[in-house]
């Protein structure tokens, strides 16, 4: 069996880190392929060299550009690479372009798919990353849950019983391996920063980032809280430029820095008072930590992070952000728990799966 995994983007990292390591470990070969949707070194190569992930076998350097041409380009690239190595199943992860691009095209190619955090759903189909999910999930033979929302989501679209694994979160894997030793680089000291006493700030959706008027309302809004607790804001320098151009001043007390690596975001998030963002996957890093989360959009794919975990959708009502964040400096939280297979055995689920994985099975319903 040769199973080839395909990363592109940060959040892809963490998810695969702990199943390559564990088809490492079980001697099953595996290649890595790094399509290059997230290409700045400060972005993509410190987090693999964190992660402890081998050096890419391929890597297809597809760049930036639009959805259509991203995709594409993935398509082209990793239709080659597919081609000439054969694998046996392909695993993808997530809900970024290079995931519907690469479970497109190995399906088309006869190649069995695995999807790593297959079932989630906003249903809003304004994003862009709900359409990947969907075309991944319906183009995909094995599909690895995260929560039990995700597995009602599959069933209620007609995907049978014997296609999906419960398998927990891969994500909290990697969270879990590292969450010491991010806590004892001290990274809050490097901003002037006490443990518990911030806010961190993260944002990179279109709509919160592109929009200048939606832009300058969370900057006002983040002004507005920082009289309260100081805000750490780790900003893209796409981001900052746009800020820049738009004339925001913004007060001592909100540090905007640069992007962060993933051990020392890690230490920032685990001793945030609260965290804010627009990013699916730090609502569930945050439950993972027991960290109050408010989630700066009007949907979340990830449910189970509000109704058993830390989190508050807040969508773009930023007065109730406010008073929330006063709740939350003043103690007034939900204390929150974990959802079921977020233990930090999620890969040796998902290898396990991949290993009695058969396609036979899985079309007559039998696996």
């Amino acid at each position: 069996m040769l199973i080839s995994n395909v990363v592109g983007a940060r959040p892809n990292f963490m998810k695969i880190a702990p199943v390559v390591m564990e088809l490492s470990r079980r001697k099953i070969p595996h290649r890595l392929i790094h399509t290059g949707q997230h290409y700045d070194e400060a972005m993509s190569k410190v987090f693999f060299d964190e992660l402890g992930m081998p050096e890419p076998e391929a890597h297809l350097g597809v760049g930036s550009g639009s959805h259509a041409q991203q995709t594409a380009r993935v398509m082209v690239a990793i239709e080659e690479d597919f081609l000439k190595h054969r694998p046996d199943m392909v695993v993808v992860a997530g809900d970024v372009n290079s995931t519907a691009a690469a479970a497109m095209t190995a399906a088309k190619l006869g190649i069995p798919v695995a999807h790593v955090e297959a079932g989630l759903r906003s249903f809003d189909r304004s994003m862009p990353e709900e359409l990947n999910r969907i075309v991944t999930d319906h183009l995909s033979d094995l599909l690895l849950t995260t929560e039990e929302s995700a597995n009602q989501n599959l069933k209620r679209e007609g995907i049978t019983d014997s296609k999906i694994c419960f398998a927990g979160n891969c994500m909290v894997d990697s969270l879990l391996r590292f969450r010491d030793r991010a806590i004892e680089k001290r990274p809050w000291e490097a901003h002037g920063l006490s443990p518990s006493h911030y806010a961190l700030l993260t944002l990179h959706r279109p709509s919160n980032v592109d929009d200048p008027f939606r832009l300058t309302q969370l900057m006002d809004f983040a002004a507005r809280i920082s009289y309260r607790v100081p805000v750490l804001f780790p900003a893209h320098p796409r981001t900052s430029e746009r800020m820049e151009s738009l004339g925001v001043k913004l007060p001592e007390r909100v540090i905007v820095a640069r992007p962060q690596s993933y051990v020392t975001f890690l230490g920032l998030m685990a001793r945030a008072q609260v965290v804010l963002t627009d990013s699916g996957g730090i609502q569930e890093e945050t439950t993972a930590l027991s960290v109050p989360c408010l989630t700066l959009r009007g949907s979340t794919e990830r449910p189970s992070t509000i109704e058993q975990g830390t989190n508050c959708l807040v969508g773009e009502d930023l007065d109730l952000a406010e008073d929330l964040v006063e709740r939350i400096t003043l103690g007034d939280w939900k204390q929150g728990s974990v959802p079921p297979r977020w233990d930090g055995c999620a890969a040796q689920r998902v290898v396990s799966a991949i290993e009695t994985f058969s396609p036979r099975a899985s079309a007559s319903g039998v696996h």
